[in-house]
């Protein structure tokens, strides 16, 4: 009898606590550009630097990370040495493995890709093609995702602005912010990677936060300081004395930024992985 009753204060006292606030687990976005593997590049090639930069992604773990320049045979070594990864993308010079990849790594163990993609960035998006005055063909892959520990869905897009083409970077930044406004579901929270080829203040990076999708630039609303250098191109100089900004995480508000950081590191010997540093921001999905 005493049992039943002190069971029946537990059951009242229970119908009248408040509910436990559900825990929003963190989520880290990193972009990278791993420079593709070329001759010309002699000590700096792809074979010396593999496992330096293979062993960053390993060790920081990213959930989304946009990659940028990976060439075929380095999208198969990153497959086999992270199979924990679904590489998202086809390659921009025809759709499907030649040139390079801007694609879009996602952890299986975290997301669900519910559909994915990639688009060129010229006046003929849906083939493979050259816009403006762009040196190169360049392309934007994209992915609706859904995160399994909660349900909270996100629209991830990957890219790389043209390196010469001033027209073709300020179009090209207005063609995502138009697919991502018409392309984003309801509920989804869009998170832009990349290598912008523009420091910020530039057209293209204005273009990009303007308020039709009001995404911010990670590093300008940091909860802590920023963490590492400012620049993020250090053409092979472990530690550049100048060095632009120009690779990006952009996040809508309801995205809060925790933490940032330029990662400028370096192996024995002055080694750096690549010519650009990667950058990785800690979000709260919950708290923007």
């Amino acid at each position: 009898m005493v049992r039943t009753i002190a069971l029946a204060a537990v059951a009242a006292l229970s119908i009248g606590a408040a509910p436990a606030k559900q825990v929003c687990a963190p989520l880290r976005v990193m972009t990278y550009n791993i420079r593709l593997d070329i001759e010309s590049d002699g000590v700096n090639r792809w074979a010396n630097r593999r496992d330096e930069f293979i062993g960053q992604i390993a060790l920081m773990r990213p959930a989304i990370l946009g990659l940028q320049e990976v060439v075929a045979g380095q999208k198969a070594d990153l497959e086999r040495a992270l199979p924990g990864y679904a590489f998202i993308g086809v390659a921009r010079d025809d759709g499907r493995s030649a040139g390079e990849f801007s694609n879009l790594a996602i952890d299986r163990a975290i997301f669900t890709v519910q559909s994915s993609g990639t688009f060129w960035l010229s006046q003929t998006p849906a083939v493979p093609s050259k816009g403006w005055d762009a040196a190169y063909r360049r392309i934007a892959t994209w992915a609706h995702l859904f995160r399994k520990s909660d349900g909270k869905r996100f629209l991830a897009l990957n890219t790389h602005l043209d390196n010469e083409g001033k027209v073709a970077r300020l179009q090209g930044a207005r063609e995502i912010v138009r697919w991502l406004a018409k392309n984003r579901r309801p509920g989804e929270s869009v998170i832009v990677t990349g290598d912008m080829n523009s420091e910020p203040g530039s057209p293209p990076v204005q273009e990009l936060t303007s308020d039709v999708l009001k995404l911010r630039d990670a590093r300008a609303v940091t909860k802590r300081p920023p963490v590492g250098p400012e620049g993020t191109f250090n053409n092979w100089v472990p530690i550049p004395t100048e060095a632009p900004r120009i690779d990006y995480v952009l996040v809508e508000p309801r995205l809060a930024v925790e933490r940032y950081g330029v990662l400028a590191w370096h192996s024995d010997g002055g080694r750096v992985a690549s010519d650009h540093f990667p950058v990785v921001a800690d979000l709260d999905p919950c708290g923007g």
